[in-house]
């Protein structure tokens, strides 16, 4: 069965060759219409069937562990890794119709999954109490804990329940990974990058927490991290992924990566900004985290070098007492703020974002790819950035690069 770009509404039951992304008595549009929405109606399907395996393995396991885990890939997110693989897939002459397309949904969605083990994890060892303005799945173990009365201290029970969460989560995606890759003969999943792109976020995560350990540490350190950690697995392993899946020439997928190494680059230094700046009701996150954590972001590293540079002796005394504070409060996160904005270090942070998505954009145009989804890729690459099309010196489209 082929799969129009219209939105359809389907009853059940549906048989074996139903579009994955057309759920019973939902109306749910094509992945290229809605790629989003495509993933998570694909998610929802498939998650519903690993929950009912659970209760049939047991209940308070499916009840404690497994819905809420299913619950918190559902809950929230903008699918980001899920659209650069898709658009990836498109773009390098994937197709959109059955059978070609279920096999590239499939293994877009499972990125989501990998991104709830990376979140649920982060949580636990970042100590953030809340995410997407809930609690985090740590503490909602511990408040079980707390509210039955259960022995020990609620507070490991829930790092406890988290990590095993995690590993759900991890155990889900590399399922459904696999479900892609053998439905289409797939290459291998080393050949795709799917081997080399967890090794990188561990090997980032890592090396993130270790630069937090020793506190030493420099804008280039942080842009390393930041590569690994998230450049690699949230744009440009995705958009090499679907360019294999679609037997894309090396040409192409190089490029892709170009491409998508400068965009997670440009999104990670996005959200430094945001961990700063940013409004708790657009981040989820409370105002000023990252640095009541001391965490070694570009940004923080940038304004320490930067102050330090030009003698700025009452930038670098705020920057000291602030940095790292367990306690920061709103004037103190205020005085920081003025601090990094007084040395330079947001409009420098600002301005390599920008130059980032230019050269984002330029390997784009390089690639060779379709011309309509290669513009969907600029779009989601400025969407992710939130860089304005149009702004001064930042392409809008393949036709300005």
């Amino acid at each position: 069965m082929t799969l129009s770009s219209e939105t359809e509404d389907r009853t059940c039951p549906v048989s074996p060759q139903t579009p994955l992304w057309s759920r019973c008595g939902t109306q749910t549009p094509h992945p290229d219409v809605d790629t989003p929405g495509a993933v998570e109606a694909l998610l929802a399907s498939w998650l519903e069937d690993r929950v009912v395996e659970a209760a049939s393995l047991d209940e308070v396991f499916c009840d404690e562990v497994a819905r809420p885990v299913a619950d918190f890939v559902l809950r929230g997110g903008k699918r980001l890794r899920a659209s650069f693989l898709w658009w990836g897939w498109r773009a390098a002459g994937g197709s959109g119709r059955e059978p070609e397309a279920s096999g590239a949904l499939k293994a877009a969605a499972s990125l989501e999954l990998l991104q709830a083990l990376a979140l649920i994890h982060d949580d636990v060892m970042d100590r953030s109490e809340t995410r997407r303005g809930r609690p985090a799945l740590h503490m909602d173990f511990a408040a079980r804990h707390r509210g039955v009365g259960m022995n020990g201290s609620p507070e490991a029970f829930g790092t406890s329940g988290a990590v095993l969460a995690g590993d759900l989560a991890l155990m889900w995606a590399e399922d459904l990974f696999a479900e892609a890759t053998r439905e289409r003969a797939a290459p291998r999943g080393e050949d795709l990058g799917w081997r080399a792109m967890r090794a990188e976020m561990v090997a980032g995560q890592y090396l993130d927490l270790r630069t937090q350990a020793v506190g030493a540490f420099s804008p280039e350190s942080a842009l390393r991290v930041a590569a690994l950690k998230t450049a690699a697995y949230t744009v440009r392993r995705p958009l090499g992924m679907g360019a294999a899946l679609a037997g894309a020439s090396p040409h192409t997928r190089r490029c892709l990566e170009a491409a998508g190494h400068s965009a997670g680059l440009a999104f990670q230094l996005r959200d430094d900004l945001d961990g700063v700046f940013g409004d708790p009701a657009a981040t989820g996150k409370p105002a000023g985290e990252d640095v009541r954590e001391g965490k070694a972001t570009h940004l923080a590293a940038l304004a320490w070098q930067r102050a330090e540079a030009c003698e700025d002796h009452q930038a670098l005394e705020v920057m000291r007492r602030v940095f790292a504070d367990s306690h920061l409060g709103a004037e103190a996160l205020e005085e920081y703020r003025h601090a990094l904005v007084r040395v330079g270090a947001r409009d420098a942070v600002t301005e390599r974002i920008e130059a980032l998505v230019r050269h984002a954009t330029t390997e784009l145009a390089r690639a060779r790819l379709d011309s309509d989804a290669e513009q969907r890729l600029v779009d989601l690459v400025h969407a992710a950035t939130r860089v304005v099309p149009g702004a001064p010196g930042v392409a809008t489209d393949r036709r300005s690069t």
